[in-house]
């Protein structure tokens, strides 16, 4: 609109600006602002907006034929991207997956067929032969099939001793063949196949190493509840060569589910040098070991106290012992008794003295020991004992004359009486004061836990906890029984059988452990040339805790089911005593009876003897600690030896490093000359590696 100072428009301009807008008039003062559209119109009337449509300049046509022209070339673009963009769609595949393409063929078609969703039968040993379908859920008994047999028969998983390529090798954990695997053992399986499949990919020369233990005393155990279960017989009703027969009869049922099951699992593990703890390369290697540590001096037979296991009727290994707290007497189930036992109780009782001289009162929580006694112990410096030095105490049922010893090591004055009795062959204790006063070692009990001769017509035959009951009632009627009271202990158990564990004294077969335990030793813990790592590095300190402790190994198990010890007793003709064991230095040890033979001859040169096999079995751990060098063939120089010792890992449970692993390492490095493997990893840390 014109203000007062503006000329007003011609009625020819006023008709143009009408028609540029249409039917939109001019804005007044209260109208809302001006459309783009009609701002664009008034800017192209020029800035007066007096000029009228025929009075255009040729600078005004100019630019509004090249706006047109502009809209009109853009329009143009628009229209060829939309063609562009269609053709584009039409060339690329469809977003619908195949599988749906084909289900809707088949539903414009007719039904789906369900046999297009099943595996043809494949032959054994071909490659598995797939369906047309892919099944719409996972179906392991249907995927899986056929596709082992395959990978076997190709000998995909087969190492080769020859190869250039760098070896990379795992020993399997070899199972027990006490029964069927458990998830354990698929939880072992998984890891390690995970781990030799991406090294085997990788380009290395892989060897996976199957085998599985005899488990000595754990399959012995399984097979004697079956024989008792099944037909009311102990292993001695049998007799030694049936039960051993039974027990092969068990290995090759559930050996068989074993190596089966781990097919089943996938494991890529090369069967060609599939392996057992007792096959025959297996059983020479154990020989083979026994005869060489003897000859070092490293293996020993001495009468020493073991962990004895009454059910099972053998020693067993101090890792192989439980202990129960108990804090007050406390009654438990012990095999073999139909009544609770009571534990937890110090029972004291008297010995009177030699010479009228009064009595002198011990205390014990295993009063059925004292049929043993052989000494009475107090401190030398004790005064109320002082006048005691040098006597005799008697013992009240067999009349033993009891010498009065001063040690102190052992006892300690300010504890209950200061006076402690001393059996030595029925207490570690007791067994190493025995030792240190020259004492006599007199044995109570027979390998089923009764009190044989030694302990006196009145107890002979009795179980040892019954005998404990009636032994405090002779102390009572021989009126030198004190009183009891609670009392704080440890009990030992057996963990395979629960019984209550015996110490006893026994001759034994024992490996020197101390120098091997220092190579283990430094093999991990050497800051400037570690051979060895353990993952993860926490149990580095357990390692050095029984490393740096270590005691002799006691190796002889008197099982029936294990390795035979390879040694000969010789009976001479003039031996006064003809039990075996009698006489220490007429053992003869040689890897068969030939050798033994020609061995005795020359020991016992010009004498008459015969030679009787000791019926001991080795411990288990003996055999598989030798595992990683005897799957390679040793002792033979194989090329299987050569090429892959040592081995490149061990993964295994944390619970049996000292067990097998400790064993392993100690004997490989002084019969194969090197660490069995550079890796040992507990099976849930591996992976971190």
């Amino acid at each position: 609109m014109p203000t007062a100072s503006s000329p007003r428009r011609s009625p020819g301009a006023r008709a143009m600006v009408m028609r540029c807008l249409g039917a939109q008039a001019m804005p007044t003062a209260s109208s809302p602002r001006r459309s783009p559209g009609a701002r664009a119109m008034v800017n192209c009337l020029g800035a007066g907006g007096s000029m009228d449509v025929g009075e255009l300049t040729p600078e005004a046509l100019e630019k509004k034929k090249k706006k047109e022209e502009k809209a009109k070339e853009k329009e143009l673009k628009k229209l060829k991207a939309a063609q562009k963009a269609e053709a584009l769609k039409a060339q690329q595949p469809s977003s619908v997956p195949k599988s749906e393409k084909k289900k809707n063929a088949k539903r414009g078609a007719g039904e789906e067929n369900p046999e297009d969703y099943n595996d043809p039968e494949t032959s054994i040993g071909e490659k598995k032969k797939l369906s047309r379908q892919m099944a719409l859920t996972y179906k392991p008994s249907a995927v899986e099939k056929s596709w082992y047999e395959w990978w076997e028969k190709s000998n995909f998983f087969e190492a080769d001793s020859s190869s250039s390529k760098p070896s990379f090798v795992i020993v399997l954990p070899p199972p027990n063949v006490t029964g069927a695997l458990h998830i354990g053992h698929a939880l072992t399986a998984a890891i390690e196949d995970t781990i030799i499949r991406w090294k085997r990919m990788s380009g290395y020369n892989t060897l996976w190493v199957p085998g599985m233990d005899h488990a000595g005393i754990a399959t012995q155990v399984v097979v004697e509840k079956k024989i008792m279960r099944e037909k009311n017989l102990t292993r001695h009703d049998l007799g030694r060569e049936n039960f051993v027969a039974a027990v092969w009869e068990w290995k090759n049922e559930y050996g068989g589910t074993i190596l089966q099951q781990l097919r089943r699992l996938g494991a890529s593990l090369d069967w060609s040098r599939e392996c057992f703890t007792m096959d025959e390369k297996r059983s020479m290697a154990v020989t083979e070991a026994f005869v060489r540590l003897y000859k070092e001096g490293l293996i020993y037979r001495d009468l020493r106290l073991v962990n004895w296991d009454c059910v099972l009727r053998t020693a067993i290994s101090d890792i192989e012992v439980e202990y129960i707290e108990i804090k007050e007497r406390t009654p438990l189930r012990v095999p073999g008794y139909d009544k609770p036992v009571e534990f937890g109780v110090l029972t004291s009782f008297a010995y009177p003295l030699e010479g009228g001289l009064g009595e002198i009162i011990v205390a014990t929580t295993r009063v059925e020991t004292m049929l043993g006694d052989t000494a009475i112990a107090i401190h030398p410096n004790d005064p109320r004992y002082t006048h005691l030095h040098g006597k005799f105490a008697i013992h009240p049922f067999s009349g033993r004359k009891l010498p009065i010893v001063c040690d102190a090591v052992l006892v300690d004055m300010n504890f209950g009486t200061g006076a402690v009795k001393i059996t030595p062959a029925h207490d570690p204790n007791d067994f190493e004061v025995g030792k240190r006063h020259n004492l006599e070692f007199i044995n109570i009990f027979t390998d089923d836990g009764h009190i044989n001769s030694n302990g006196g017509s009145t107890f002979a035959g009795m179980p040892r906890f019954k005998a404990r009951v009636a032994l405090t009632e002779a102390l009572k009627e021989k009126g030198l029984y004190r009183g009891d009271k609670n009392n704080e202990m440890r009990l030992g158990v057996c963990s395979r059988t629960n019984d209550v564990i015996e110490p006893l004294i026994k001759p034994q077969w024992y490996v020197n452990c101390k120098s091997m335990a220092q190579e283990g030793l430094d093999a991990v813990t050497d800051d400037t040339n570690p051979k060895m790592e353990i993952i993860p590095k926490q149990y580095v300190a357990e390692w050095k805790r029984w490393l740096e402790n270590i005691r002799d190994w006691c190796i002889s198990r008197q099982l029936w089911w294990g390795h035979r010890i390879p040694a000969w007793y010789a009976v001479l003709e003039d031996d006064e005593l003809k039990e075996l064991g009698a006489y220490n230095n007429h053992w003869v040890v040689a890897r068969n009876q030939e050798e033994a033979d020609e061995e005795a001859n020359r020991i016992f040169a010009g004498k008459k003897f015969q030679l009787f096999q000791d019926p001991d079995v080795l411990d288990t751990w003996f055999s598989s600690g030798l595992f990683p060098l005897s799957v390679l063939g040793w002792p033979d120089d194989t090329e299987d030896l050569r090429t892959f010792y040592p081995t490149s890992v061990l993964e295994t449970g944390h619970d049996i490093l000292f067990f097998w692993v400790a064993r392993m390492v100690m004997l490989g490095m002084k019969l194969g000359g090197d660490i069995p493997f550079s890796k040992a990893s507990n099976n849930d840390n591996l992976m971190k590696s």
